[in-house]
């Protein structure tokens, strides 16, 4: 069977594979992180169109029967302007963590946190208002959340200080649920929630996500049912970073970790 295709500017999309590899252990799964182009927050959206689109050829040398899009900033710019040019199904990590927002707030206030890019987007506000108007949101920028995760700051002091000052607008808004805009997020999950409070309910659009592929995969025949499933993992740039930061996301060593050219990546000579 063909294996699932999944995406990311570098390697907080893992968040997505660990969910993946946990409901579905029986499927392939290809990884490609564009380690040479992170951060694409920063990026105009015409870049991260063309950046998504290369991302994706990429992906279907390998016969992948679907892609996920396992980065919120390719989600909020590109997911809409890309998914009808490909046969592909092709699923982003927005529409998910919207969705399962809406039904879990009981107060009708949602808060958002998220890079730059994502939440200068209005990406899940569009999304949340779609599916109730009645809903507050709330959206907060968090820049300083992926460097920590990345280097591995995931408690303490500093990263404590850092959050009680990011997360104030989102508790004195009186949310009930927050949305974990990026998947370096569900790391810090213990002192976000710390934060937040324990009635505050944390939305992991991962999991959301991995649901989602399962019921298309269902639903269109393709579901692997036996077997042991095999994970690969490709990177544009510095296979090293990416394999030892790799362990953190997944829980476990990243093997078969393999730098691809700009040939093989972007179709370039």
């Amino acid at each position: 069977m063909s294996p699932i295709g999944v995406f990311d500017s570098g390697v907080g999309g893992l968040t997505v594979v660990k969910e993946l590899i946990r409901q579905l252990p029986y499927e392939d799964i290809v990884y490609f992180g564009d380690t040479a182009r992170v951060p694409y927050g920063i990026k105009s959206k015409e870049t991260v169109i063309r950046f998504s689109i290369e991302n994706i050829l990429f992906l279907l040398k390998y016969d992948v029967k679907l892609i996920c899009i396992a980065c919120n900033t390719v989600s909020s710019l590109a997911l809409p302007e890309i998914k009808n040019h490909f046969r592909v199904p092709i699923i982003g990590v927005i529409s998910p963590g919207a969705r399962e927002a809406v039904i879990a707030t009981k107060n009708k206030r949602i808060g958002v946190i998220g890079t730059k890019g994502t939440i200068k987007s209005r990406a899940y506000e569009d999304e949340i208002k779609q599916l109730d108007t009645k809903v507050k949101i709330t959206a907060v920028a968090c820049p300083l959340f992926v460097p920590f995760v990345e280097e591995g700051w995931l408690n303490g002091d500093v990263v404590l200080t850092v959050a009680k000052h990011y997360l104030k607008p989102l508790k004195d808004a009186g949310v009930d649920t927050l949305i974990l805009g990026c998947t370096h997020y569900p790391l810090l999950k213990k002192v976000i929630s710390g934060v937040m409070g324990k009635n505050v309910i944390l939305i992991d659009s991962a999991k959301q996500v991995a649901m989602e592929v399962n019921k298309i995969l269902a639903a269109d025949g393709l579901l692997n049912s036996k077997g042991k499933g095999r994970h690969e993992f490709f990177v544009s740039d510095n296979p090293e970073w990416f394999k030892n930061l790799a362990g953190r996301f997944l829980g476990r060593p990243a093997k078969n970790v393999k730098k691809v050219n700009e040939a093989q990546t972007y179709g370039t000579k």
